[in-house]
C-alpha cells in the first residue's frame, strides 16, 4: 500500500497528531520561562489579551509551525517513483 492509497484521515493524522503533541510540549516549555502578559506588554500593549488568550495564540502558532515541519518531512519522504518515470 502506497501513501496515496491510504485514507485521507490517516494521512492528515500522520501530520497533525505529532505536530499537536510537539506544539503542546513547546507551549509548556515556552511558558515556563515567559509570562504571556509580559510578552503582550512588550509586543502589543494596546491589545486586551488575557493570559489564557496568550496561551491559546501561542499554542496555535506552535502547532502551525510544527505542522508545517511535519508536512515538509512527509513531502520529502514520498517515494521517488511517483515523480520519476522508470529509466529505459
Amino acid at each position: 500500500m502506497t501513501m496515496s492509497e491510504r485514507p485521507l484521515a490517516q494521512r492528515l493524522g500522520a501530520i497533525l497528531w505529532p505536530s499537536f503533541f510537539a506544539a503542546a510540549m513547546a507551549t509548556v516549555v515556552f511558558f515556563i520561562f515567559v509570562d504571556p502578559l509580559v510578552l503582550r506588554d512588550i509586543t502589543f500593549p494596546e491589545l486586551e489579551i488575557t493570559r489564557g488568550g496568550g496561551y491559546t495564540i501561542a499554542f496555535f502558532m506552535f502547532w502551525g509551525a510544527t505542522a508545517a515541519s511535519s508536512l515538509f518531512t512527509w513531502i520529502l519522504l514520498r517515494p521517488l517513483s511517483r515523480f520519476n518515470s522508470p529509466r529505459r
